[in-house]
């Protein structure tokens, strides 16, 4: 072969070889004249990790992230959806009042397993209004009536009312719901609607479109008016706040409040900011005087450690008293309950009565509607200032005490009588 040809054909083959090379390591690096950058990943660098219902610093999110009831274009459902959209200042009052207790709420659902839709309850029970009562004499967060809460071990007596405490009522609550959703064979609707109305009228309504051939879901159910609408308000809330079209302002995922130990009946002092409690415990019902609760009191979480040493200063109140009446000739429950301001159920729950037959002879208990404390005054006290504290009048406290007038000395002990409301 001549040189020249040879000399020709090894550049050929170099020069094709720079190209391969070239377009190996710089793949699409012109185009339109620009080059175009190339990501480096580092194969170590961890994804940011996404938010989870734990991790959220917003309870409602929390909420959001393990909704699991189906979604519902039912009219009664869509109608209510409108009005919470027509109120978007109705979340705010909600998220306000909310706000001590949610968090709670939420962790007691989880530990169950049980559906996280069941938090929302109390805003359609109450609005989250921890003192609502009822004409139907239901009351609390969860709107409790005292046969249920009875049923499940709520303490209610004339000092105080489980029924508002956050803590007995909703364990009373969820234990219902739980025996409901079995009730009707583990249909959620139905155990929310029969919290509502009643196992007795759902389990009514069932049966009766059993037997005319017609569909036994809530909606085909013929149920009272109040009670259609108050799962298809659960259903909109829940749903509004899955597809976040309304704002939920935020709440804390984290504890509101402490649960303190109190082995004692004791009167509040008034230079501590009591009123924070009184949000938390409104179960009590003569604030500032906690007795006969359910052995605890609730602090702020961002307070425990001041309202932990304040506690163990507060003054302690002498333990209930009770009368003790021997049942007479002539004498009926009724008749007794009438003398001594209890009502008859009361009387049968004191003594353990299955029925309302009481013999002669009989001893009964009766619990005292009156406290009375022994108050020593303290520096800056007034008979008016006292009066206020506790409740009572001036004119009382001279009564109760044998004075005609309202000097004080400093470290004297009045005589204070506390009714029951």
């Amino acid at each position: 072969m001549p040189v020249r040809i040879f000399l020709l054909l090894l550049t050929l083959i170099l020069l094709s070889g720079c190209q391969s090379t070239h377009s190996e390591h710089t793949p699409d690096e012109h185009l339109n004249g620009h080059s175009t950058p190339v990501a480096h990943f580092e194969p170590d660098q961890p994804l940011p990790a996404l938010p989870t219902p734990y991790t959220s610093d917003d309870v409602w999110q929390r909420i959001r992230m393990q909704l699991s009831f189906a979604s519902s274009t039912h009219p009664r459902v869509l109608k209510r959806v409108n009005w919470y959209l027509q109120h978007p200042k109705y979340m705010h009052t909600i998220s306000d009042r909310a706000r001590p207790y949610l968090y709670y709420l939420v962790n007691e659902v989880e530990r169950r397993g049980l559906p996280i839709e069941l938090a929302l309850m109390p805003l359609i029970e109450s609005d989250f209004n921890a003192q609502a009562y009822s004409e139907k004499h239901a009351s609390g967060l969860w709107q409790l009536t005292p046969l249920i809460a009875k049923h499940y071990g709520v303490t209610i007596n004339p000092w105080f009312d489980g029924r508002q405490d956050l803590l007995q009522s909703t364990q009373a609550a969820l234990d219902f719901l739980v025996y409901l959703h079995k009730r009707f064979d583990g249909d959620w609707y139905h155990a929310i609607a029969a919290y509502n109305t009643g196992e007795g009228r759902v389990a009514t309504a069932i049966a009766r479109n059993r037997k005319a051939g017609k569909p036994t879901d809530f909606f085909s159910l013929s149920l009272p008016k109040q009670t259609r609408h108050y799962v298809p308000k659960l259903l909109a809330a829940a749903a509004l706040l899955k597809q976040q079209r309304m704002h939920f302002p935020a709440i804390d995922n984290q504890p509101a409040f402490t649960q303190l130990a109190l082995d004692k009946a004791v009167i509040l002092p008034d230079q501590h900011d009591w009123a924070e409690l009184e949000v938390l415990n409104p179960g009590f019902r003569r604030f500032p005087v906690l007795l006969n609760g359910p052995g605890h009191v609730l602090v702020p979480t961002a307070r425990t450690q001041e309202w932990q040493l304040a506690a163990n200063e507060f003054q302690a109140l002498p333990d209930s008293r009770w009368q003790q009446v021997v049942v007479r000739r002539g004498d009926s429950l009724s008749r007794i309950a009438g003398q001594h301001n209890v009502s008859v159920s009361e009387l049968r729950q004191f003594n353990q009565l299955n029925s309302d037959m009481i013999r002669i002879g009989q001893t009964l208990l009766l619990p005292s509607r009156e406290e009375k404390l022994d108050y020593v005054v303290k520096r800056g006290d007034s008979l008016w200032r006292i009066a206020k504290q506790f409740g009572v009048t001036v004119k009382d406290l001279k009564r109760w005490n044998q004075r005609d007038n309202n000097r004080l000395q400093l470290g004297e002990t009045l005589a204070i009588h506390l009714s029951a409301p």
